[in-house]
């Protein structure tokens, strides 16, 4: 039989960014933490921990956030950094407030400009973090882009010919598919993450995005439901998709 590993609920709570053990400790002996059914008023208690925890334990009557672990899956606005300092809205803003004090910290994986929209993955989890944004695993990544002129009918072969070179890089992309969708639409997939690569792309073409939006990351599609600026939490089987 496994052994059930346990922690004290002080030391969960403020990793998980609820506040500092004195905040916990204050909280606990005012009723405010609850474990299956029962209050628990001291704070420095163990309590087992399990994938299911957020079930049991309730925090000033709500659900326990997720735990160590989750991913987040954004529809980025527009106007939103994909950073933890810079000036402006950021999309951490997007999170409850407590999230932005979890240790480990959250982060995106890998970054869409201020401009671009659509798809951004946020986690906790730096090995699939890392996994995600490693070049080895080509994860295609689809975008929706509006342009400034028409496109010529060039683009897809010059897109796909794996000899494309953008300006100050040495090393030729990986070659991208393009998929028309009117004479300034197109969805394009790259499995490469470079500097405002799709953008540079229809530079190199001669041409100009307008907007820019990510729809997929492998399998896995922005949902229609979700709205700019709104987020859902991703089960194993849909971060699976990411790698189809």
């Amino acid at each position: 039989m496994s052994k059930v590993s346990s922690t004290r609920v002080d030391r969960l709570l403020s990793s998980m960014g609820y506040g500092t053990r004195k905040d916990i400790a204050h909280l606990a002996r005012s009723g405010g933490i609850v474990f299956d059914q029962g209050e628990i008023t001291d704070a420095t208690v163990r309590i087992p921990v399990s994938a299911d925890l957020p079930c049991h334990l309730r925090i000033g009557g709500k659900a326990l956030d997720p735990l160590a672990g989750m991913v987040v899956l954004m529809n980025k606005p527009v106007g939103a950094t994909c950073s933890h300092k810079e000036a402006g809205a950021l999309v951490y803003d997007l999170l409850p407030t407590r999230w932005r004090r979890r240790n480990p910290a959250i982060s995106t994986i890998g970054r869409l400009d201020k401009q671009t929209s659509g798809l951004l993955l946020l986690t906790d989890d730096g090995n699939l973090l890392h996994r995600i944004s490693s070049p080895r695993s080509q994860v295609r990544k689809t975008y929706r882009a509006r342009l400034a002129r028409p496109l010529d009918g060039a683009e897809t072969a010059l897109f796909g010919s794996g000899s494309l070179t953008l300006n100050g890089d040495e090393k030729p992309l990986a070659p991208a598919t393009l998929k028309i969708i009117s004479e300034t639409e197109a969805l394009i997939t790259v499995t490469e993450g470079r500097y405002h690569q799709v953008r540079r792309m229809f530079a190199a073409a001669g041409n100009f995005v307008e907007a820019l939006r990510r729809e997929r990351l492998g399998d896995l599609c922005l949902p229609d439901t979700l709205a700019p600026g709104q987020w859902s939490l991703l089960s194993e089987e849909e971060i699976a998709l990411v790698f189809r």
